[in-house]
Parts: C-alpha cells; sequence; structure tokens
C-alpha cells in the first residue's frame, strides 16, 4: 500500500495552504457537483469504474496522436497538439481565480500549491510536495492512474496538456516572475516514483519544458 503523499482533499502542511485555497478552484465543478449529487451515493457505484473510463479515453488520445502523425505528419502532429494544449488552457483557467490569490503568499508557495491541485485533481495522481526554497519546488507523483498503460513516450500527449495550464498561469497568474519545469524520473520509464522539479527561470533561459518536447516530436514522427 502507498501510505505516503496526499490525494484530492488532502491538507498541505504549509500554514499558507488554507489561504490558498480561497482562490484555488476544482475543475469541471459542475460535472463533479452532479456526480456527488447524484451518482457517488448509490450502492451499486464501483469507483474503478471512472479509471477505467479514464484510461479508455486516455488510449483514445494516444491512437489519435499516433495516427496523424502517421498519415499526416508533421502538420497532423501539430494539430494535435494544439487541441491537448487548448484544452489545458481551458483546464488551467478552471483551477484559480486570480482576483482572488492573497497577496502575503509567495510565488513559490502558490506554484507549489497549483501543482497540487493538478496533479491530485487532474490527473488523481498521489503527490509527495516540497517547497524547497523561494525558488525552488518539486514534487514526486507515488501513483499515477496511467503507469500500468502508457509507455514511457506516450507520457508526451501529458505534455501538451500541462503546457496550455503553465501558458494560462503564465499570462493570468504570475506575469512578473517564470518557471523552468522539467523531470528528472518517471514511473513508466522504471523509476520508483516521477520525479518533478519547478524552479525559476533565469533571464535568457531556454523553456526546458518546450525544448523536450520538441526532441519528443521529433522522434514521434520517425517512429
Amino acid at each position: 500500500m502507498i501510505d505516503k503523499g496526499i490525494l484530492k482533499g488532502a491538507e498541505r502542511k504549509e500554514k499558507s495552504w488554507q489561504k490558498a485555497k480561497i482562490a484555488l478552484r476544482e475543475p469541471f465543478k459542475n460535472a463533479l457537483d452532479r456526480f456527488r449529487e447524484e451518482v457517488e451515493s448509490r450502492d451499486d457505484f464501483d469507483p474503478s469504474a471512472l479509471l477505467q473510463f479514464g484510461l479508455f479515453m486516455s488510449k483514445g488520445i494516444i491512437n489519435i496522436l499516433k495516427k496523424a502523425e502517421k498519415k499526416l505528419g508533421k502538420e497532423g502532429q501539430k494539430v494535435v497538439q494544439e487541441a491537448l494544449i487548448k484544452t489545458g488552457y481551458e483546464v488551467g483557467a478552471q483551477m484559480i481565480d486570480p482576483d482572488k490569490i492573497p497577496p502575503d503568499i509567495s510565488d513559490i508557495e502558490l506554484m507549489s500549491f497549483l501543482a497540487t491541485i493538478i496533479n491530485t485533481q487532474a490527473w488523481t495522481s498521489i503527490e509527495d510536495p516540497r517547497i524547497e526554497s523561494e525558488e525552488k519546488c518539486s514534487f514526486d507523483i507515488l501513483w499515477c492512474p496511467l503507469q500500468d498503460v502508457y509507455s514511457a513516450f506516450d507520457c508526451r500527449v501529458q505534455r501538451y496538456f500541462v503546457q496550455g495550464i503553465v501558458d494560462y498561469f503564465r499570462e493570468n497568474v504570475f506575469k512578473d516572475i517564470d518557471y523552468q519545469i522539467y523531470f528528472k524520473s518517471t514511473i513508466p520509464a522504471g523509476a520508483d516514483c516521477c520525479e518533478f522539479v519547478i524552479e525559476e527561470k533565469k533571464p535568457g533561459e531556454k523553456d526546458r519544458w518546450v525544448e523536450y518536447s520538441k526532441q519528443l516530436e521529433k522522434k514521434g514522427l520517425k517512429k
């Protein structure tokens, strides 16, 4: 049993987490409210059905991308990427109300808290988050619902969702600061956890997330 880390609804240990919660929001709230009212409490409801549904949809996205790359090449790849980034942007907009962010919460705290919303709500994963300094935070994903069906290369699909979310945050939340986001290990590649780092971007630095995505795009077209 994985007894470490946090899931959706759990509390972060930082005191500022309670303040930040006034600005943080649940993606797809209307659908969630209906689900809680009409489905969740049924005696015959099996929560694993939601995992099966999510995996079904996720495999569909992978197959769409692979078919688009095979049949349409770079242009097909680009169309799928743009659709995924757009979806991420829309979800990012649902995660936070920029007008309600308390002024005494640091940028790195807010970035770490938003990562928790992404990880435990949008991806329903088990997260072990850390704020390491005023410029850096990180987290481990201890369990991901996709880890048993996605290959390490398939995880590139998630990059475009994240890109869209980050684009929204950059345009509407972190206007005066920017962050690098990168991974150090992943479960589908054989590691015990997916380890990610978020740190303040230095002036003139290339975006590591985008640059690695470009490498994967070239590999996808070759495959």
